[in-house]
């Protein structure tokens, strides 16, 4: 299912990059993202001074979600940020066959680097090891490859993370108002992936420290209509709810449509994500949308960035080691109406 960008974040290479994560994943066609691209940081820094010329490849899935056209936008604006990078990005697909066919394109064209949004890790791991194998290091986003020798660095959201941070925060409320025996229902998406299942896992796992536990969840499959279905089947099933998480801020267009139809207040929402759509929300004050939890689409960007330092043969200058790590795992924030106005422009439209 992005950062504090001037407080919380690392430098590459000078540049301020986000170690939070903004959003998840899903829904919302042909979406404008507002913030996203154009909030990413200037490139200031010695790292960041004009260099060897670097050819970066770059294939996502293509744009059929807030989330994913966010991914784009932000590696095209992170790559526009650089003389001495030329960015070569590859038609957006979400058949397997044809993104491994545009990865055999760039590994033809002999790319300084390539960053890869798998449609899926596994059935793309053997192109990913193709391009490696051919001397082009891999930077994997979000989505790992299995074999670690089919990338050199990997940078991606924590799905467990984002569990945590919401139980936490429901957990938190609920003990200090004195609740007990809460009524707490999860809206996932795919219940299925092992994203989902991590995500559920962590909030469950926070919940727990509070004495706390899920009473009863059900999976939206990441898409509005779902969510809008799922949600009116639970409250209908549930008289009486005291909090709600609904993993994802795409599919959460339907989850707060259902609410609202039914007129239903007595509990209090946290989404998952940070689409700007759920901040605007969460901005108003007169939401049960109270929080949401990032898994952001800036990671694209500090994709970008990894990648070209990795094609210089440069490190990030905050580090002492000479290399780029291998492993960057964005941490996972929560957006309240505390902090909404400094996290809204990172935000993805849905």
């Amino acid at each position: 299912m992005s950062s504090n960008l001037g407080r919380r974040g690392f430098l590459l290479g000078g540049a301020v990059v986000g170690t939070a994560a903004l959003a998840t994943a899903c829904t919302g066609n042909d979406p404008e993202p507002t913030g996203s691209a154009a909030a990413v940081p200037a490139a200031t820094g010695a790292n960041d001074e004009p260099g060897q010329k670097v050819v970066i490849g770059f294939s996502a899935p293509a744009a059929d979600h807030g989330w994913i056209a966010a991914i784009a936008k932000n590696a095209e604006a992170a790559a526009g940020q650089y003389s001495d990078v030329e960015f070569k990005p590859v038609e957006p697909t979400n058949d397997i066959n044809q993104q491994i066919a545009a990865v055999e394109s760039l590994i033809a064209a002999k790319v300084n680097a390539l960053v890869l949004l798998p449609n899926d890790g596994g059935q793309l791991n053997q192109i990913a090891r193709k391009a490696s194998d051919a001397g082009i290091p891999v930077v994997n986003l979000d989505r790992i490859f299995p074999d670690k020798l089919s990338y050199r660095t990997w940078i991606g959201g924590d799905n467990y993370g984002m569990g945590v941070a919401a139980g936490h925060y429901i957990g938190a409320k609920l003990k200090d108002k004195g609740v007990s025996n809460p009524v707490i229902l999860e809206i996932q998406g795919i219940a299925t992936l092992p994203l989902t299942q991590d995500r559920s896992k962590g909030f469950a796992d926070a919940l727990k420290t509070y004495g706390f536990s899920v009473t009863a969840k059900q999976d939206a499959a990441f898409t509005v209509e779902s969510g809008n279905e799922v949600t009116g089947n639970l409250l209908q099933a549930h008289k009486k709810i005291d909090a709600i998480w609904n993993h994802d801020d795409d599919q959460g267009i339907g989850v707060l449509a259902a609410i609202k139809e039914a007129s239903r207040n007595e509990f209090f929402l946290v989404g998952g994500a940070g689409s700007a759509n759920a901040m605007r929300e969460i901005q108003s004050g007169s939401s049960v949308l109270e929080a949401t939890v990032t898994y952001s689409p800036t990671m694209a960007s500090s994709a970008v960035k990894l990648a070209r330092l990795i094609a210089q043969g440069k490190g990030m200058s905050d580090l002492v080691e000479h290399q780029v790590p291998q492993s960057i795992t964005l941490a996972s924030e929560t957006i309240t109406k505390d902090n909404v106005d400094e996290y809204l422009p990172l935000g993805f439209e849905s």
